[in-house]
């Protein structure tokens, strides 16, 4: 299922290179939270030239790469920042290329390193690893899966860049209808993106859309998006989707620094269990997409009673928290064993936007 058998965090414990982190900010913090519990150290911190003003990062000065090497004839290069942007890409594929150069698997979601995919994770979850490969329905899935293993236990950009698919082709798996019958449920709108997308895919022939985003300034920026959309077919609510209705502490931080259950002066916000909506408004969706910043095992459990009796197709995220990979496709297969899942990741670094899209 997967050829590398040594994590880059054993690798980089032995290695005898100066480590330069390339990147601030909370990408660079957890890289650090994980390397200080190995013993590590960078030597540096670096960051593109433009960005370059002298300043520091946690007591570093941030250095430009020609400097470094200048200073160095040999040394690892860690990225601690994401992308997706082409030109960005490329400047790091071209990096990787005249220098040893590593991505770090580190959680998305929340503030500790309880979980990493290193090979003692591997090791304990092989029976796990072993059933999500034979649930997978196609080679293309199962190709994806053996390079995210790969990349995660070895942080190299190779694996990386041979899982990437288009997003399009991914989404031509959903079959999904333009006679006006759709009925999509956006859990993690974010600014309506994904809501303008299914839009346009289905050449404006949908039924509705009710798009659910409990960060308030995203949430604002979904409501202007609405109405360039056809405002009687979209219903907007600043609410999170989780396992039960009420109300939760919320960090409206904007895009992926937003999270429930974090305790920021006494904000709150809605909570909303999916089987109570779509029963209370008689709703019966044909499409949920679950993008939650990390509470996608609560989402799904409070849709569960909805996938087992309507069985809607699914987009699910699955790289927020290390163990999503492997736990939520079980979980999904557990509720509704009837679902077939296919595995595809779209261009990013590091491995975000890998998403389950379930028939």
């Amino acid at each position: 299922m997967f050829t590398e058998t040594v994590s880059l965090w054993q690798y980089l414990t032995e290695a005898e290179k100066p480590i330069i982190i390339y990147g601030m900010g909370n990408g660079a913090d957890k890289i650090l939270t994980v390397m200080e519990q190995r013993g590590l150290k960078p030597a540096a911190f670096m960051a593109s030239d433009e960005f370059v003003r002298g300043h520091s990062f946690r007591g570093f000065k941030v250095r430009k790469l020609a400097d470094i090497e200048k200073e160095y004839s040999g040394f690892i290069i860690l990225i601690a920042f994401g992308t997706n942007r082409p030109d960005v890409l490329g400047k790091i594929y071209a990096l990787s290329e005249k220098h040893e150069v590593y991505v770090p698997d580190v959680p998305v979601y929340g503030d500790t390193l309880e979980t990493l995919f290193d090979e003692k994770y591997i090791e304990a979850n092989t029976d796990k690893i072993e059933k999500v490969r034979e649930f997978l329905a196609d080679e293309q899935s199962r190709e994806v899966f053996s390079n995210l293993l790969d990349y995660r236990i070895s942080g190299r950009t190779e694996p990386l860049r041979a899982s990437a698919s288009l997003r399009e082709d991914a989404l031509g798996l959903l079959e999904i209808k333009s006679d006006g019958s759709e009925v999509f449920l956006d859990l993690g709108a974010y600014d309506g993106d994904t809501a303008q997308e299914f839009a346009e895919y289905t050449g404006g022939n949908y039924n509705k859309i009710y798009a659910f985003e409990p960060d308030f300034r995203s949430f604002c920026k979904l409501r202007r998006r609405h109405y360039l959309l056809e405002p009687d077919k979209l219903e907007a609510f600043n609410a999170a989707a989780y396992d039960r209705d009420g109300e939760e502490s919320f960090s409206h931080a904007g895009g992926r620094q937003s999270a429930l259950g974090v305790l920021t002066k006494g904000k709150k916000v809605r909570t909303v269990k999916t089987d109570s909506f779509c029963e209370s408004r008689k709703i019966i969706p044909t499409l949920i997409k679950i993008d939650v910043e990390g509470c996608e095992t609560a989402a799904i459990l409070g849709a569960a009673n909805t996938l087992k009796k309507h069985k809607p197709k699914l987009i699910v995220s699955l790289y927020h928290r290390s163990e999503d990979l492997l736990e939520l496709p079980l979980l999904i297969k557990k509720i509704n064993s009837r679902y077939k899942l296919y595995l595809r990741r779209h261009e990013y670094i590091p491995a975000w936007d890998i998403n389950l899209y379930c028939v």
